[in-house]
């Protein structure tokens, strides 16, 4: 996997440059996903513009900051023999999770995608080919949502997904809309770590201390499934935000969670 958390790098030339004074303008045509990372259970912070733009398109990336709620996300590329060790724990727990997929592991681990519905997880799309979606047409978009939904409906019989995470975590506002047109809700996240290498490992310990010290009310927690570390630390972190009094739950409740406070805002 690429770098997700890119945002945080590249946003510096994105978002302070073409952000600053016009967060829609031309400058800013390309997004990378970027927040300040929560500490001491304090929610990140994405800056007024990309709230307002996620928030315009009923995109979310973390829920309310008084509630002790977390939401696991994995993205899944490709296989790499960990997925089964995170379903394992996630039954164990009884912690619901949402899987964003590619058409790539749709056919090469279809068996592991029969299993995430099956336990009762959610499937998400992301993408059928992994292509930095900003740069595609708007039929390019919908070819890429369409052609994952196509493959999960032939393989699994589900009929489509409604969640959506960009590739990379690139985006921009055409996609955000484009994606609503054809039904599609995009999911960012709260937490996330460097964990996309899979032949560099940094150990337990390592994934462990980021989900902690990342850890906030509201969080929605990107992993990656081809990391060991993840695979290790899951279980003892899921365990350990319970004592702390955290409750894992379903995207689809974040979700209703907010379309209820915004029926009241409107």
């Amino acid at each position: 996997m690429k770098k997700h958390l890119s945002g945080i790098l590249i946003a510096v030339s994105i978002v302070f440059i073409g952000l600053l004074f016009n967060p829609f303008s031309v400058v800013a045509e390309q997004f990378s996903w970027g927040f300040k990372k929560a500490t001491e259970g304090n929610p990140p912070n994405a800056g007024a513009a990309f709230d307002s733009l996620l928030d315009k398109h009923g995109a979310i990336y973390k829920g309310k900051p008084d509630k002790k709620i977390v939401y696991l996300t994995f993205d899944n590329g490709y296989e790499n023999g960990y997925t089964g060790k995170i379903l394992d724990a996630l039954k164990k727990e009884e912690a619901p999770a949402t899987f964003f997929l590619t058409g790539h592991y749709l056919k090469s681990a279809n068996p592991l995608v029969k299993r995430m519905i099956a336990e009762g997880h959610g499937i998400g799309n992301h993408s059928y080919g992994h292509p930095n979606m900003a740069k595609l047409s708007e039929q390019e978009m919908a070819n890429e949502w369409q052609k994952f939904d196509e493959l999960l409906y032939e393989t699994t019989g589900v009929q489509r997904t409604v969640y959506a995470r960009p590739p990379e975590g690139i985006f921009n506002e055409r996609l955000l809309n484009k994606g609503n047109e054809l039904g599609y809700r995009h999911i960012f996240w709260s937490v996330a770590f460097i964990d996309w290498h899979a032949n560099k490992p940094r150990g337990k310990a390592f994934a462990y201390g980021e989900l902690m010290k990342q850890l906030h009310p509201g969080a929605v927690i990107l992993m990656h499934t081809v990391s060991p570390d993840n695979a290790a630390a899951l279980p003892d972190f899921i365990k350990d935000a319970k004592k702390m009094g955290y409750t894992f739950d379903s995207i689809d409740n974040l979700v209703l969670e907010y379309e209820n406070i915004h029926s009241i805002l409107r």
